[in-house]
């Protein structure tokens, strides 16, 4: 009876995943290492959930990886509510790419996530915040001033999505041929 249990623990430990749990482990690693503003994995890894896992591993790692780094860096008011919003969403354009991953649409899913998350965040800071006046003057101050948050997103955005996926797609190219199969089975 224990071998029996012993072998049905490995089967079921040998269909578990890791390749989420690793790339929430990296994200929160990324986040908490030194790093130009808005420079960070979260939004690539939306895209890479959304295309890789199921819809609910795809909407989850994301704000669980905002979660655990927010726990170490600090949790910052209400603007963080657009903020996870803003990864829910870009995780579900990754699911568009499930079938049509290439580089065109990972550098156009790329530039739209950067742009979708400049819009909505920054519309969060406007709103909830006291840093700008609650007029379309007080808007367009609040763009303009995260223009340059914009350039370290879209180049945090185009650098993590080249990892992500072109690791991906390594691995699971050569990985085979490395890794003994029921091992691979495990990662992928």
């Amino acid at each position: 009876m224990l071998k029996s249990i012993k072998t049905n623990l490995i089967d079921e430990v040998t269909t578990l995943k890791l390749a989420p749990l690793f790339l929430l482990v990296i994200a929160v690693f990324a986040r908490l290492l030194p790093h130009p503003a808005n420079f960070a994995p979260i939004a690539a890894m939306a895209l890479f959930s959304g295309a890789h896992f199921s819809r609910r591993q795809a909407l989850i790692l994301p704000l669980v990886a905002m979660f655990l780094s927010d726990m170490l860096i600090d949790f910052y008011g209400l603007e963080m509510l657009f903020v996870y919003g803003s990864f829910v969403c870009i995780s579900l354009l990754g699911s568009f790419l499930k079938e049509r991953t290439n580089v065109a649409n990972l550098l156009l899913a790329s530039f739209f996530s950067s742009c979708f998350f400049y819009v909505v965040t920054n519309f969060g800071v406007w709103l909830v915040g006291t840093m700008y006046t609650k007029d379309l003057t007080g808007l367009v101050d609040c763009y303009v001033a995260a223009i340059p948050f914009f350039r370290n997103t879209f180049a945090g955005d185009l650098f993590y999505v080249t990892i992500f996926f072109g690791s991906y797609a390594l691995l699971k190219k050569f990985g085979k041929q490395l890794l003994p199969v029921k091992y691979f089975q495990i990662a992928f």
